[in-house]
């Protein structure tokens, strides 16, 4: 059974970085997509960023362009969000799911199969 941990939030000013792990395993990734998502209190789940497992191809919201960065590690079977330049309005829990629903979808949370916990990011001085 597919499994993903998320790992590597926490607290951090304005300005600063931050790099999310996402921890899969009990499948063969190399027929998914993987994404990051987040909710904020009182908010819908809305889509941050995608990976194309077999081939790497990435897909961001317009507001993290240039900001953050979605990556894979293939051997261990970790995706990574890495940010920078976090803003108070980037505070929430960011989770990341994995869909079979094909690469179009990506951004279609109720597409996803799988689904991390969850690990909270808040941006504040």
């Amino acid at each position: 059974q597919v499994q993903l941990v998320e790992s590597g939030g926490g607290l951090v000013q304005p300005g600063g970085s931050l790099r999310l792990s996402c921890a899969a395993s009990g499948g063969n990734f190399t027929t998914y997509s993987m994404g990051w998502f987040r909710q904020a209190p009182g908010k819908e789940r809305e889509f941050v960023a995608a990976i194309k497992w077999s081939d790497g191809s990435t897909h961001y919201r317009d507001s993290v362009k240039g900001r953050f960065t979605v990556s894979r590690d293939d051997a261990k079977s970790i995706m990574y969000l890495q940010m920078h330049l976090l803003k108070p309005e980037d505070t929430a829990v960011y989770l990341c799911g994995a869909t079979r629903s094909g690469w179009g979808a990506v951004m279609a949370w109720y597409l996803y199969n799988y689904w991390g916990q969850g690990t909270q990011v808040t941006v504040s001085s």
